[in-house]
């Protein structure tokens, strides 16, 4: 069954056989409308809902920085083995995303974070007391499963609670720590390791997700679907009737629901050519970022003789380019705003974001191919593969925020179905590829080896570009894009009605009361005969 048949039949078929003057809608200044919550409140969502994120990836990453350490514990001389920890967390992440955000659209958001981020926290201490590296794999991809939740559905909630023109900005804010996850990861891991043991970063990991838990118990619920069914529902408590509603009380069974929110991600991904193009060129990104916790070592640690902690620190040029990216976001937005805005919306269109996924998509190659042509021989300073990694971390960063933003803007309401759809793929190519990192790297070496991964970041290059200029005829084509687009102009036109009887219902009630003010004055009180 089609996508969009299925969420008209479940959340607005049955609207026209409601009365009109009952559904339950947001008023234009309701304070209960997430987008209209104070700024700071707002800003304070976004940041619990990043750091969050931020312990959920740098938890998978900063696991590498403790291989040496686990490998000797454990007597394991297989370097792909040991780097199993890392490929389980991704998948779990992966899996997790399939499973999370559905429920998240489903049951609501706030639930869905509280649940999943206390198990995640739980989790992580197996891994501090583990006694063989299977305990450490297995526990890991059940760790990741449940802390899917932060990174499938934070993107959500900031949509969830951001109005269309600042939107990019709150993506922004929000990514600057879960894009820094990655890079930070080694860095801590790396310190924490050398001066404490490996065990130490997982309870460093989890003291860092105890604050997320009492975090994300301080944040409402965001989610308007979840948020009206709650308000009719009240609605019809306080007033003992039952004609109050809103479009998306459910009226099918729970099971057949979750069948439906379950699939949507896989059902998106499979039938969306947008998506078909959009997550094989950001996983592709991604599973390169996560080779480059294979080639730092390979260059660092075996070539150079530098120290864990040290090797973190090679890091920092990625996490600068990252950096950049998220803080020179005017600068991003005046270039979006340059371009001419969609009539419709008096706004520019998804793909005036697509300038900025161009220029990711040619510095990430350029800064991969400069670090792998000047990281060896060690005469050459290690400071110019390290700024190699600006460039790196700053097209990686754009490609993946504003890759992000315009599936966002384009899929509205399945935003994060279709998000958590390209969360999985993104997770199981950052799972699988760094396993064939440690023999690529060892055959072919530094530099052939990161000259391959340049080319294939060269290759992909045209995928953002056609976007750029023909993503609107794209999008024109998508079925569930079209008919999500009827249904909002229906939504509109129900709004607008029900607000039109609101005003008249006003107007009618003043005339009432001048009409009996004239009386009164005109009989001394009395009625008129």
């Amino acid at each position: 069954m089609p996508l969009a048949a299925i969420q008209t039949r479940t959340s607005v078929g049955s609207a026209a056989s409601r009365p009109p003057d009952y559904e339950v809608v947001f008023e234009l200044d309701d304070p209960e409308n997430p987008v209209n919550w104070p700024l700071w409140y707002r800003a304070y969502t976004i940041f619990c809902v990043s750091y969050s994120t931020w312990v959920v990836v740098l938890y998978s990453t900063s696991y590498t920085a403790t291989i040496p350490g686990v490998m000797e514990e454990y007597d394991v001389s297989s370097t792909p083995v040991a780097t199993l920890g890392l490929t389980t967390y991704l998948l779990g992440l992966a899996m997790g995303s399939v499973v999370v955000a559905p429920l998240s659209e489903l049951y609501g958001r706030r639930i869905v974070y509280i649940v999943c981020i206390v198990i995640f926290t739980v989790l992580i201490a197996p891994c501090g007391v583990a006694t063989s590296l299977a305990q450490i794999i297995v526990v890991r991809f059940f760790g990741a499963l449940f802390g899917a939740a932060l990174v499938s559905n934070s993107p959500g909630t900031v949509v969830d609670i951001s109005t269309d023109k600042y939107l990019a900005l709150c993506m922004s804010l929000w990514s600057i720590a879960p894009l820094n996850g990655p890079v930070t990861g080694p860095l801590i891991g790396g310190f924490v390791y050398q001066y404490l043991g490996w065990r130490w970063a997982n309870w460093i990991a989890m003291i860092l997700a105890a604050v997320a838990c009492v975090l994300m118990i301080s944040v409402k619920e965001t989610y308007a679907p979840t948020i009206l069914k709650r308000k009719a529902a009240r609605r019809r408590k306080e007033t003992d009737d039952e004609r109050w509603w809103c479009r998306y009380d459910e009226r099918i069974s729970t099971t057949a629901l979750l069948k439906i929110n379950l699939s949507r991600p896989f059902v998106l991904a499979a039938t969306e050519p947008i998506l078909w193009f959009f997550n094989v060129w950001i996983s592709i990104i991604y599973a390169i970022l996560y080779l480059c916790f294979v080639a730092y070592p390979f260059v660092f640690v075996q070539a150079r003789h530098w120290s864990p902690s040290m090797t973190g620190l090679s890091f920092l040029g990625i996490g600068i380019g990252t950096l950049l990216a998220i803080f020179l976001e005017p600068l991003w937005r005046r270039l979006i705003d340059a371009h001419a805005a969609d009539p419709a919306t008096g706004r520019p269109p998804p793909e005036a974001s697509g300038c900025l996924m161009c220029l990711g998509a040619v510095l990430a190659p350029l800064g991969q191919l400069a670090f792998s042509w000047t990281c060896l021989p060690v005469t050459i300073s290690h400071l110019v593969p390290i700024a190699c990694g600006v460039p790196f971390g700053l097209g990686n960063t754009l490609c993946f925020l504003y890759g992000s933003n315009y599936l966002a803007a384009a899929y509205g309401e399945y935003a994060a179905s279709a998000l958590a759809g390209n969360t999985v793929m993104r997770s199981i190519f950052g799972a699988v590829i760094p396993l064939a990192g440690p023999a690529m790297y060892g055959a072919m070496g530094a530099r052939w080896a990161g000259t391959l991964l340049g080319v294939l970041e060269v290759v992909l290059v045209p995928i953002p570009v056609v976007f750029y200029f023909w993503g609107d005829r794209i999008r024109g084509r998508s079925k569930v894009i079209r008919e999500m687009r009827e249904r909002k102009e229906k939504e509109e036109g129900r709004r607008e009605k029900h607000f039109a009887r609101e005003a008249r219902r006003a107007e009618a009630g003043r005339g009432e009361e001048k009409g009996l003010g004239r009386v009164v004055t005109g009989t001394g009180g009395l009625p008129a005969v």
